[in-house]
């Protein structure tokens, strides 16, 4: 069968952890679903109007992670590490079932969801697979920040600019096309903060489930964590992660260059509100064998961490 094909999981894929931002305790397993399923959440511990799909008209909340929600009301927060797992390992179809609120944090990257992902494996359907190829050059602004999309030919390329006043996060710039490259250093990026913003976030009621076990915190010139980094750009590799997880919200691998400075999950979502309020801006394709010599999903980063 084609790698074109459509894929979702071989066997249910099961994770346990604690939420970020509400500190209690989720179970969640990803399940195989069929061709042209798309990515679904289930809420197990809701009886009934308990699905949530992950489009980026359903985002409901940007405020240091990404919340979707029914119309109902149930909600599924902090998505974005897993979405961003699936997208970069080509995942088209999947039923996710969580009994919480919020997607377990794990250690702050998507590391735990791939490596489970790959050690159970794919499968591949016979149905082929729909991209969306952007047609004209969208941007949106705020306050200084920006995001961009724009055509490209054969690649989803991000190019992410991150600004801080901090001396070791600084300025930090990658850029990356995500069915050539090598991610693991994408996908090993953990969430990160600045100590002193600790007690304002833990005033609004979110990081009750944050740790050192789960997010670099950085204070003045110093890094708490005893890990310290794991690769040297992990600050923008993390945005860069959010941004390929927010972007999954659209429904579809995307064909596209974005280019994005001090953005988040904010940025991301707007941008594609913007997108898809004009049919002119994009194009839902099939692809077959034929029509492209191309794999779309990232071997490298198969192989690194299989």
């Amino acid at each position: 069968m084609s790698g074109l094909n459509q894929k979702t999981v071989k066997n249910e894929v099961s994770f346990t952890g604690v939420g970020l931002h509400n500190g209690k305790e989720v179970k969640l397993n990803i399940k195989p679903a069929e061709p042209n399923t798309g990515v679904v959440f289930k809420r197990t511990d809701l009886r009934k109007e308990n699905l949530i799909y992950p489009n980026f008209n359903n985002v409901c909340n940007t405020s240091l992670n990404t919340t979707i929600a029914n119309e109902f009301g149930a909600k599924v927060s902090t998505i974005e590490h897993l979405m961003g797992a699936l997208l970069g390992l080509g995942v088209d179809n999947a039923l996710i079932e969580i009994d919480n609120e919020e997607v377990p944090i794990l250690d702050g990257s998507a590391k735990d969801f791939i490596k489970k992902i790959v050690a159970t494996g794919l499968k591949v359907s016979s149905s082929p697979i729909k991209l969306i190829k952007i047609n004209k050059k969208i941007t949106f602004k705020d306050k200084g920040r920006y995001i961009t999309i724009e055509p490209s030919k054969l690649s989803l390329d991000i190019d992410f600019r991150l600004k801080y006043e901090n001396p070791i996060i600084g300025n930090q710039r990658n850029k990356i096309n995500l069915y050539e490259d090598d991610l693991e250093n994408i996908f090993h990026s953990r969430t990160f903060c600045l100590f002193e913003d600790i007690e304002a976030i833990k005033k609004r009621g979110l990081a009750k489930g944050g740790s050192l076990e789960n997010a670099i915190v950085v204070k003045d010139n110093e890094i708490l964590n005893e890990e310290n980094l794991r690769n040297s750009k992990e600050f923008v590799n993390h945005k860069i992660l959010d941004c390929i997880g927010d972007l999954y919200t659209c429904g579809y691998r995307m064909i596209a260059s974005v280019t994005c400075s001090q953005g988040g999950h904010f940025l991301t979502n707007q941008l594609l509100r913007k997108v898809f309020e004009n049919k002119e801006n994009f194009s839902i394709i099939e692809i077959q064998e034929r029509s492209l010599p191309h794999t779309l999903i990232n071997r490298s980063l198969l192989k690194s961490i299989a």
